[in-house]
Parts: structure tokens; C-alpha cells; sequence
């Protein structure tokens, strides 16, 4: 018997600029076919049976988010986006946390520009990880050959490449662990580049669960046009 997937909460921190992409607003407001790229990215969760609630975490000064459709979707809440990813995702814990939210509650946080999250590796990780102590992600086993650089640019190794991830989202963790886990980090002053470094960081070992490899973040104006193209092809 396949037991059902858990209610969960979703976090969508969505304050970054994007600068690498050039371009004349923040990286998530770009086009993607008829739709703004945060657009496409609530849509999985959104279109999911199980969400209990979205947190958007965006700048105080955001002038694209209210002219989105989104913006008035009542399962929508907007948090304060901070300076650096984890204080955006802290501020989004906070809101669910003053509103009722249980510290056993799961919660996926996605990146904003990740567009093209599949709803078989949604369902994936909410079942492989259901019953997890710790918690996971999404991620891709490393399949080109990696090299360490030293200081000059050179190569000084050749890294194995078999224990390597690219660690991808959404990231699932349960909601007071992965608070506790962010507010101590950022007390501490150490570097979170995602959440499952900061529940490393406490100790944690979060579970790797394979997704698909097209489940890219919008980094460079490339990735963009891979994905029109991509999706140009399904009409």
C-alpha cells in the first residue's frame, strides 16, 4: 500500500537581483512563454493537493510582485526578503511560526528562479522523505569530470567525482529544525549557501534524492534561452 504524501508549507525566497544576468529587473521577473519565471516556479507547489500555504520572501521596495497574477492568490503570504538567502527564508519561518505553524510541519523551500521543477520529483521527495528524521533535497549525481583550480587558474587535482551532488531544490526540512538551524548560523557569522548547509552545519546529514537534471536555475542569460527553447518545443 503507497501511503499519501504529506501537507507541507512551502518558501520561496525571491529578494535576489540577479545580477549576472544583465538585465534591466531581478532575474525572476524575466519571461518565460506567457509568464513571468517566480511564476512558474509557485505553479508546482501551487497545483499541489497537499500545500497548506506559500511564503514569498521579497524586497521592500519590489515593484513587479503586486502586478502579478500570484500577488492575489489568497494561499500566498509575502515575507520581508533579507539581505542574504538565509535571512529571507528565517523572516518567511518567522510568519509561519506567528501564524500557527507546528514545528513538526514540513517545509520546502525552492528557489525562485528554478522554473522547471517536475511534480514527479515533487511527489518524490515529499515520499521518499515523509518519514525522515532529518530531512533532504533534490539533487544530480556530478557526471562530468571536476577539477580542483589553485590559485593561478591551473588545475592542481582531479577531483572523484562519485561522492559529488549538485544540490538542487526544493530542500525539505522540518520547520523548527531548520529555524533553530538558520538562526544559530547567522548568529555564528557562518556562510549558508542553502538549507541543508545550515542543518549540516548543526550537525544534521540531510538525504540526497535524485531529481531530474532539467531542473535548472536561471543563473546566466543562457539558462534562460535553454529553457524557451526547451519549452518552445512542447507546443
Amino acid at each position: 500500500m503507497i501511503s499519501p504524501l504529506p501537507d507541507f508549507w512551502a518558501v520561496v525566497p525571491a529578494a535576489g537581483i540577479g545580477a549576472r544576468m544583465a538585465a534591466d529587473r531581478p532575474k525572476q521577473y524575466l519571461q518565460l512563454g506567457s509568464r513571468t519565471i517566480l511564476e512558474h516556479s509557485l505553479d508546482c507547489f501551487l497545483d499541489h493537493p497537499n500545500l497548506k500555504g506559500l511564503v514569498v520572501s521579497l524586497a521592500a521596495d519590489d515593484p513587479y510582485w503586486p502586478t502579478l497574477r500570484s500577488a492575489s492568490d489568497s494561499r500566498i503570504q509575502r515575507a520581508a526578503g533579507g539581505q542574504e538567502r538565509a535571512d529571507s527564508v528565517l523572516n518567511a519561518l518567522l510568519l509561519l511560526h506567528a501564524q500557527g505553524a507546528g514545528d513538526d510541519d514540513w517545509v520546502l523551500v525552492h528557489d525562485a528562479a528554478r522554473p522547471n521543477l517536475a511534480r514527479s520529483d515533487l511527489d518524490k521527495l515529499l515520499a521518499e522523505l515523509a518519514d525522515d528524521p532529518v530531512g533532504g533535497l533534490l539533487a544530480v549525481p556530478a557526471r562530468d569530470t571536476l577539477k580542483r583550480a589553485d590559485a593561478n587558474g591551473r588545475v592542481s587535482a582531479t577531483v572523484d567525482r562519485s561522492t559529488i551532488w549538485q544540490a538542487y531544490t526544493p530542500q525539505m526540512f522540518r520547520l523548527g529544525a531548520l529555524h533553530r538551524a538558520l538562526a544559530d548560523s547567522l548568529v555564528a557569522d557562518v556562510a549558508i549557501t542553502d538549507e541543508a548547509s545550515a542543518m549540516e552545519w548543526a550537525g544534521q546529514a540531510p538525504r540526497l534524492i535524485e531529481g531530474r537534471s532539467d531542473n535548472i536555475k536561471v543563473t546566466r542569460p543562457e539558462d534562460l534561452e535553454w529553457l524557451r527553447q526547451r519549452w518552445a518545443l512542447r507546443r
